[in-house]
Order: C-alpha cells, then structure tokens, then sequence
C-alpha cells in the first residue's frame, strides 16, 4: 500500500540525523506536494506513525516527533532490557514454551559444547514494545548453571538473572543474522504479512572461563520495526 511506503519513508528520516525528538515535520500540504499523493494518503501515512507513537499531532500547530525507533549499538554488548530502559520504551516479554530436555539440536548442542547427558532449558518468548510483537527468541541454556531458573526470571531480564541471581558475568557475544522467509506460526507470533521476509539471528553468549552460556534464535520483526547497528573505531 502506499500510505506504508511512504510511512516507511518518513520513518527513516525520523530516525534520521536530520531530526531531533521535539522537532516539527512538514506538513501535510508539503508532504502531499513532495510524494505527489493525496492528502489523505498523508494522513494515512502520518496516523501509522502516530500508532507507533513516533509522532504527534497537535491540532493547529502541526505534527511533532516524540521518540525515534530504538538503535541497537553493538560496540557495547546490552540486553533487550536494558536498551529498551534506556530509550524509555514500555516493553514486556511473555513466555510460551519452557522446558527442561535433553532433546537437543546438534547445532545447539555443539555451541553449548553438551553431552548426550546434558540438560538445557528451552524456552520461548515473545518480545513486546508499547505492546507490538518485535521479536521471537528461542534460549537454550545449560541446565547445570541455571537450575533455579523460572518463567518470571524469563519474563523480566535474562541477563539480569544471569549476572545478578547466579552470579555468572557475561563476557560477550557473538551474533550472525541473516534474512528469512519466515514461517506460518513466527508469521502469526510477530503479526506479520505473508511473503515478508524478516532477520533471523543466532546468537551464543560466554562468560568470563569462556563457558557458552546462552545460546538464541532470534526471529525480528524488520516490517516495522528498524534496526540500526551503530559501530564506533
């Protein structure tokens, strides 16, 4: 649809060095003359981005920008938690698969570097910002270093419980992404559009023995959601 294209368009100048939060953008007159669209295509395009709570509009004055999209740094490892903390994001996470097997991946399995006696917690969630679905994660993590781990530690920071609660410092870690067509059930998890393609990360943590401690599948919702990846020299 053309109101999301240019939706999509306004959101990466909003994101944009161009603009800072508070500032006003053009006005619907302008933004009309500029894509060569009706008027209400604009506000189509505008209200989107309203949704997302990017934009507000003030009846009179004109349409403002209250937040950009989150930019995530990977000079500096942070969790989900602590970025969205820091951007002064609502954001939630709902657990919808957690387990204990020993029914492991070999790629998994591998990376956690486990024998056919190991354990790991499974578990699943959804990943909500301002209540939209972001991200999907799969976790695999060592039974043996996280017995006492629960739902509600997964529903809040993992890495928190990690560090905090078990004591166990995370060193770093490694992350490859790549795109994906998604399939039916991420499709509904994420809300998503068929024939959409999304990013798809693994991602394995280790601590300061350079134990793995963490290993991730990470399905992200790159429809609406930017992401940005900020290296510094």
């Amino acid at each position: 649809m053309i109101y999301k294209k240019i939706a999509h368009q306004l959101r990466k100048e909003i994101n944009s060095r161009k603009y800072a939060i508070g500032d006003q953008i053009p006005n619907e007159k302008e933004l009309t003359a500029l894509f060569k669209v009706s008027r209400m295509t604009i506000r189509k395009a505008i209200d989107e981005l309203i949704n997302f709570q990017l934009l507000s509009r003030e009846w009179g004055r004109g349409t403002f920008i209250i937040a950009k999209d989150v930019s995530f740094g990977i000079n500096h490892l942070k969790s989900f938690s602590e970025i969205m903390n820091e951007a002064h994001k609502g954001y939630t996470n709902k657990v919808i698969e957690f387990s204990v097997t020993s029914n492991i991946n070999p790629v998994v399995s591998n990376k956690l570097k486990l024998t056919e006696k190991d354990k790991v917690f499974y578990v699943r969630r959804i990943r909500y910002i301002n209540n939209n679905p972001v991200m999907v994660e799969d976790s695999y993590m060592p039974y043996d270093l996280f017995k006492g781990l629960t739902v509600s530690d997964m529903e809040n920071s993992k890495f928190n419980y990690i560090e905090n609660i078990c004591g166990i410092k995370i060193e770093g870690s490694y992350e490859t992404s790549y795109a994906i067509m998604p399939d039916k059930e991420i499709r509904e998890l994420l809300h998503l559009n068929l024939g959409k393609p999304i990013l798809m990360a693994t991602t394995y943590s280790y601590d300061s023995y350079n134990r793995i401690i963490n290993y991730a599948i990470i399905y992200r919702n790159s429809q609406e959601h930017i992401y940005e990846f900020h290296l510094k020299r």
